[in-house]
């Protein structure tokens, strides 16, 4: 099993939402959790964290009774926040 590197994770996630701006629809399997190659637990956290934290918008998240969440993303973008964290930290990705 392949070391998980959360920020880079992160990263890569907000970075192929950017490449998709001038795109009028996101194509959603850019960021599956199998594309990520991730627990499917894992990026429900994800999603929600960057939620959380303002870098994307648009998500909708449903909690079920099992606890069990259900996560949209059908609608994501990419805030100026997430513009900024993605200009920020994109030489240390680089590198």
């Amino acid at each position: 099993m392949k070391e998980i590197n959360d920020f880079e994770i992160i990263y890569d996630v907000l970075k192929r939402i950017h490449d998709f701006i001038d795109e009028e629809e996101f194509d959603t399997e850019q960021i599956s959790y199998e594309t990520l190659e991730i627990s499917k637990a894992r990026w429900n956290n994800y999603i929600e964290a960057l939620v959380d934290e303002g870098y994307i918008k648009g998500v909708i998240i449903e909690k079920q009774l099992d606890g069990d969440k259900i996560i949209d993303v059908s609608e994501i973008k990419l805030t100026l926040k997430g513009l900024k964290y993605l200009d920020e930290n994109s030489i240390e990705q680089e590198s």
